[in-house]
């Protein structure tokens, strides 16, 4: 958790000094973008409020998705994660949404996506999904890669 809360103490100053506030949505990554986020003194400062959008279930009771918005899309995809990333933002009042859906492991999703893969977003006024392949099965590594692809991904998003 370690590179997790440094991305997190980074991130965190910047959304202070800036005013700006963040929601997360995550799947696959179980909480861990939220967890680093938090682990940073002052984090109610910037963070509104996150959830582990897990299963078709989470995402209707959690994120409120019209099913029409979905028509299209699968999950484990770049548009879903903007998607996610989106609705968080605005269903907080957020500066900043970033989501994670993905495959953690040890085996892939019924999608066809290999164990080890998830795509992040961010949305706000700038607005990118990354994919991201680990290329292993280690469910708990592939976690924690997924919470650190997404902040730093964040992170060079406030940055520039």
């Amino acid at each position: 958790m370690d590179e997790l809360e440094a991305l997190a103490a980074e991130i965190g100053a910047i959304l202070k000094d800036r005013g700006e506030k963040i929601a997360v949505a995550e799947s696959s990554s179980g909480g861990l973008i939220s967890a680093a986020l938090l682990s940073v003194p002052g984090a109610s400062a910037y963070y509104l409020g996150g959830a582990v959008v897990y299963t078709p279930k989470s995402r209707v009771l959690l994120t409120d998705i019209p099913r029409e918005a979905l028509e299209g899309m699968r999950s484990a995809s770049e548009p879903y994660a903007l998607l996610l990333a989106r609705t968080s933002r605005e269903r907080f009042g957020a500066t900043w949404g970033i989501s994670e859906t993905g495959a953690a492991g040890p085996t892939g999703n019924p999608y066809g996506d290999a164990a080890g893969h998830t795509c992040v977003a961010i949305a706000g006024p700038v607005e990118v999904a990354l994919t991201i392949e680990t290329g292993s099965s280690d469910r708990a590594a592939n976690m924690r890669a997924f919470a650190a692809g997404a902040l730093e991904l964040l992170k060079r998003v406030l940055a520039a």
